[in-house]
């Protein structure tokens, strides 16, 4: 690709890392080089992307912390800090390097809205990027910075979601 372009999808409704999941999968189908970033999960759950991303190709690194919202005072802060640090880091260092076509950073907008990653240094990353590398980026609440600087802009609209009437997440269905 001559130009790499910034995907966002956000907002409240599902779909956001389905969404980038289909890009990764598309991409890889044409031979692209993809790393996948999940922040926010961790490599022992269980989630039906996991191994099939990992099978086709798709290089797939997870933060191995959950969110903070999850585990309330269990929360080690300065732990969960330096594990998005690392999988942001390493996704930095692939992507400046010219090893990927295709980068995804799943839930990074929960990382730089928690404060976890520098939103400004994501910019400024977004900025200096290889010329030809895509870039999706997920996560509810984007910034309006990174809104602006994006190429596409998706916003997922909840109408209605089982959640609300009392149903779990389901396996295979919401991870």
């Amino acid at each position: 690709m001559k130009k790499g372009l910034i995907h966002i999808y956000t907002g409240e409704g599902k779909g956001k890392t389905t969404a980038s999941i289909g890009l990764a999968v598309r991409a890889a189908g044409q031979g692209l080089k993809v790393l996948f970033v999940q922040f926010f999960k961790e490599d022992r759950a269980s989630s039906g992307e996991k191994e099939v991303l990992r099978s086709i190709g798709i290089e797939l690194i997870r933060s191995n912390c959950r969110h903070p919202a999850f585990t309330k005072d269990k929360t080690d802060s300065s732990k969960v800090r330096e594990l998005i640090s690392g999988a942001y880091v390493h996704a930095k260092k692939k992507a400046s390097a010219g090893e990927i076509d295709l980068l995804v950073l799943d839930e990074v907008m929960s990382a730089v809205n928690g404060g976890w990653i520098d939103q400004f240094d994501l910019i400024g990353f977004l900025d200096e990027k290889p010329a030809g590398l895509e870039v999706a980026l997920t996560g509810r609440d984007a910034p309006p910075e990174l809104v602006q600087m994006a190429d596409y802009v998706t916003e997922m609209l909840k109408i209605k979601h089982p959640f609300d009437s009392g149903v779990n997440a389901r396996k295979g269905i919401e991870y």
